[in-house]
């Protein structure tokens, strides 16, 4: 029952309002609930699914759901890798009149994994590194919009799968603030946060046997740190070169490029000697998935997205198609849309489209290599749902995982 409380929220979805709220969390009924794995949490934290639509709910104090909602709110404007702040419910009472804890309401991110599903099995020291990849990309977008987390950890992130890699998203932004800049400082205090709190979750995992035996938990919290301090200065080393040099000025904007990061301006200056100082200025991630989403209206993970540019361009080039627009809506309703409709409806529930898609034309190169031919798309389409898609666990419901 809605009860008498008070909810903020931008955009609310009316079944809402019929949960349990007079109710403690931890009280509710297993009929309303979702049982979706999560991380650790100081709080309290139940999934429920409306109408389609799966929300976790944390029981938390009126003074941080506030500022927790303000601040993802913040980022889902700057379109930061975060949960969507759905609303806040204040103001509960239990049946006999006793206050009850607000509750914060987030959307649940479809597809996301949180660390504890991706170490559901012993895991491989090929798929950490992937996890410590993502994570230092998460915390270097983080710094380069000025966000402050101040509680960083493997238990406060989701990660979805990305073409073989996996992308990051924060999860938990109580501790977090958002400003203009980050100093050294503060960024140097966030990445000691990261490297004391996964190591703690490490020994964690190594103590219930979730951790292989070539993986050591110091050095995994250090290697975060390692990632994250290469890709700074990858992103923002000042570069000195000769006025010429237009080669390694261009070499420098690919190699970020390809780390995933769109170079939106350069900041030059002359410098004694006749060369140039030079230095990227306002950069930020997603260089394939912004053109993927111009030519194709497709809204994918970066390593999606370039695996995707790669197949359309050869697409386009196979069809000697010399405008980029038209081969991109040509390959959209010819290529990728025919690949997902092919999927029964029993199936559509184990990988997003864009995901799908990838491991299709990755299962196509496996076949066509060992074949040693190319064996054709619509054979790897059905040779995929058969011997690979079948045996998959569900990821959009979370109900299991294979690393």
């Amino acid at each position: 029952m809605l009860g008498r409380v008070r909810i903020t929220s931008a955009l609310i979805d009316p079944a809402l309002l019929a949960l349990p709220w007079s109710t403690p969390l931890e009280e509710w009924p297993a009929d309303q609930l979702v049982a979706l794995p999560q991380g650790l949490s100081r709080h309290v934290v139940r999934f429920v699914r409306l109408a389609g639509t799966v929300y976790a709910v944390k029981e938390t104090s009126e003074r941080v759901a506030e500022r927790e909602y303000d601040l993802l709110r913040a980022l889902e404007r700057i379109d930061f890798p975060a949960v969507q702040a759905v609303a806040i419910v204040a103001d509960r009472e239990d049946a006999a009149g006793k206050p009850l804890d607000p509750v914060l309401i987030t959307r649940h991110l479809q597809f996301s994994l949180p660390y504890r599903a991706v170490f559901s099995h012993t895991l491989r020291p090929d798929t950490m590194n992937r996890l410590l990849d993502a994570l230092a990309v998460l915390l270097v977008r983080m710094h380069l919009t000025g966000f402050f987390w101040g509680d960083c950890s493997l238990s406060n992130t989701l990660f979805r799968r990305d073409a073989g890699a996996f992308a990051a998203y924060l999860v938990d932004a109580e501790t977090g603030a958002l400003r203009p800049k980050l100093s050294d400082g503060q960024r140097n205090e966030d990445l000691e946060v990261a490297r004391v709190n996964i190591y703690g979750e490490s020994l964690d995992l190594q103590a219930a046997g979730l951790l292989h035996e070539a993986i050591d938990p110091e050095v995994v919290s250090e290697e975060v740190v390692q990632r994250y301090e290469g890709l700074w200065h990858e992103l923002t080393y000042e570069q000195q070169l000769s006025l010429d040099d237009r080669h390694n000025m261009e070499k420098r904007i690919r190699r970020l490029n390809e780390l995933g990061f769109d170079v939106a301006e350069v900041s030059m200056s002359l410098v004694d000697g006749g060369s140039v100082r030079i230095r990227p200025k306002v950069v930020d991630a997603g260089y394939h998935s912004r053109r993927l989403l111009r030519l194709t209206g497709l809204d994918a993970e970066e390593n999606q997205a370039r695996q995707l540019l790669n197949d359309l361009d050869a697409y386009r080039a196979e069809s000697d198609l010399t405008d980029e627009q038209q081969a991109a809506h040509r390959w959209l309703t010819e290529v990728f849309e025919p690949v997902v409709r092919a999927v029964p409806a029993q199936l559509r529930g184990k990988l997003e489209p864009t995901e799908l898609f990838v491991q299709v034309i990755n299962h196509r190169w496996r076949l066509s290599e060992e074949a040693g031919r190319d064996v054709g798309l619509a054979p790897a389409v059905q040779s995929f749902l058969a011997d690979v898609l079948v045996h998959r666990p569900d990821e959009q419901a979370v109900l299991g995982f294979t690393p």
